[in-house]
């Protein structure tokens, strides 16, 4: 977007990679949302910025925090995800195949564990070694997360303690409330996720779209040039930000 000729910001969210913040890798939905407000704060202190026209890019998770802070933060005039993913969904899918109980409950007597003293436990996440018989998220995630196409010093596994509180996260509640601002929803016709991208696009009031990237993944929008549709994300931009 910087080669288009935006004014760009990229941040790690807070609690990762270079970014500060403690206990690190913690879950932290509302930090994760705020950190779009905060990044805007910055951007108007620069001179060359026009305050009235800035514009939110959310991948992957971040998406879900995008919108969601879309929702109660009016200076995003134009909001789009790409791969997005309501990482609150994701989490309320791995409560109910572990049973209602057994996520919060564990987080619970972690809690009291780690307060006496014991070493932090992490979950969820990339997994560290996948073989023929590990499912399709496994395969597609290991192979950004864990090789050099997305190898950082962060493991992707949040503490075990934190990753409950996406249990009360609703990204894709009152989406209709953004409109008029618009929205643009970008997955791949392929990906695991585009089930959100659908349901984000009904809830959503207009003007919105949904673009369906031919022949691509989930994770293929994370760096594979050729299939990202950089035109249609410069379009949407310069279409909204006068």
């Amino acid at each position: 977007m910087a080669e288009f000729g935006f004014v760009t910001l990229s941040f790690d969210q807070v609690f990762w990679g270079e970014s500060a913040g403690a206990p690190r890798n913690a879950m932290a939905p509302d930090f994760y949302s705020e950190s779009f407000s905060a990044a805007t704060d910055y951007l108007t202190t620069l001179d060359y910025v026009d305050n009235d026209n800035i514009a939110v890019l959310g991948i992957c998770a971040s998406g879900s925090f995008a919108l969601n802070e879309a929702k109660v933060d009016s200076r995003f005039q134009a909001i789009a995800t790409v791969s997005l993913t309501d990482m609150g969904a994701v989490a309320r899918g791995q409560r109910d195949m572990m049973g209602t109980h057994v996520m919060m409950e564990q987080s619970s007597i972690e809690r009291t564990l780690e307060n006496s003293g014991k070493e932090v436990e992490y979950t969820s996440g990339t997994p560290e070694k996948i073989d023929e018989n590990s499912d399709a998220f496994s395969k597609e995630f290991y192979d950004f997360y864990r090789t050099q196409r997305g190898a950082a010093a962060t493991t992707t596994q949040p503490t075990l303690t934190s990753f409950v509180k996406l249990l009360n996260f609703y990204s894709l509640n009152d989406l209709d409330t953004i409109s008029p601002r618009p929205l643009l929803f970008i997955a791949g016709e392929n990906a695991i996720s585009l089930g959100f991208s659908e349901d984000a696009y009904k809830a959503a009031n207009e003007p919105k779209e949904l673009y369906k990237v031919p022949n691509a993944g989930h994770v293929d929008l994370y760096d594979k040039t050729d299939l990202i549709p950089f035109d249609k994300l410069n379009d949407f931009f310069s279409k909204y930000l006068k």
